[in-house]
């Protein structure tokens, strides 16, 4: 399998010593996967590519590393002993700051045959319109917090419905007390800085 060279330069040139052993580790394992994964980059990240179509990127911070796959949201998580880190960073696999904290090789694998399965199975099909998108009440929790937020409070209010409802979906699908409020916090840093729930994806 031939391998990319801007990921190679990607990896020696633009990716800090920590992440380096990171980023090598998951590109082990997608090509362990399935030998048909080619390499590209995508919106200025390394990508992973199946049958043409994006299966996952990766990609390096200051302080950490992040392997994200498109379709992460249609996989089954707690089937494969993870824990939903998507409210960390990009990607449900969350913050990976060293490869000690990278799941086991194993299991970057089963992720990605999983995700290749999604792709052999269709495209995502696009749900059909349903009228008007309605925003589903806040919990109190988050009312609260944009009630002490002025500047979180108007952002929210100026958004569109479809733009409030992934921010109160995404805290009402929280199952513990300490993720909600995890993630409150972070809707609200994320909100005095005028930025929608999924601003991480608006450049793809």
């Amino acid at each position: 399998m031939a391998r990319d060279r801007r990921i190679d330069a990607y990896i020696a040139e633009r990716t800090a010593a920590f992440a380096q052993p990171i980023l090598h580790a998951i590109r082990k394992a997608m090509h362990k996967a399935d030998d048909a994964i080619e390499e590209s980059i995508k919106w200025g990240a390394p990508a992973f590519l199946w049958n043409g179509r994006t299966l996952a990127l990766m990609a390096s911070f200051k302080k950490h590393a992040v392997l994200n796959f498109i379709r992460d949201k249609e996989l089954d998580f707690a089937g494969l002993g993870l824990e939903d880190k998507s409210d960390e960073a990009m990607g449900r696999l969350g913050r990976i700051e060293s490869a000690a904290e990278l799941p086991p090789e194993r299991t970057i694998i089963a992720i990605a045959r999983a995700a290749i399965a999604l792709e052999q199975a269709g495209p995502r099909k696009k749900a059909a319109k349903k009228g008007p998108i309605k925003v589903p009440a806040l919990p109190k929790a988050f009312e609260d917090a944009l009630a002490a937020n002025p500047r979180a409070k108007a952002v929210f209010s100026g958004f569109p419905p479809g733009a409030r409802r992934e921010y109160v979906e995404w805290i009402a699908e929280a199952k513990q007390d300490a993720t909600r409020d995890r993630r409150i916090a972070t809707a609200i840093e994320w909100l005095v800085e005028g930025k929608k729930r999924n601003w991480k994806y608006e450049k793809c």
